[in-house]
């Protein structure tokens, strides 16, 4: 299976708590992160821009080909070791409204996150600590 590098809006603490989850069960090393807001993300060398980048979720597998949306949900999940939620994003009946509701979140991600995203991230958090004792 090909590695698979998820570009992510470092700023958005639903965002970070997704990364983070998904950090956590990379046992099998097949997934990288990047903060498109960080000096580790170059727009040149991915071909997209920060703003496409936050306007709808990117990611690069290692051999450069660039997916987006919810398929890259769908790659992440796979190589996490998540396959019910892999199944999920990759039912071709769901794709227009897991489309709609991610191009909703993003458009609102920094509101949407101000309210769920403290909790989701302190939930994630809470559950990575209790994992390790």
């Amino acid at each position: 299976m090909k590695k698979l590098t998820m570009f992510y809006d470092g700023l958005c603490p639903l965002c970070q708590a997704e990364i983070l989850f998904l950090s956590r069960r990379n046992e099998s090393g097949l997934l990288r992160f990047v903060d498109v807001n960080s000096a580790q993300y170059s727009a040149e060398a991915v071909g997209v821009s920060c703003q496409q980048a936050l306007d709808s979720m990117y990611a690069q597998y290692d051999d450069g080909e660039l997916i987006n949306g919810v398929a890259v949900f769908c790659a992440a999940y796979e190589r996490a070791d998540l396959p019910k939620l892999a199944w999920l994003f990759s039912r071709p009946s769901l794709q227009p409204m897991l489309t709609w509701g991610y191009r909703f979140f993003a458009k609102n991600r920094h509101t949407i996150s101000s309210l769920l995203g403290p909790t989701a991230l302190r939930l994630v958090k809470a559950t990575s600590n209790q994992k390790r004792d």
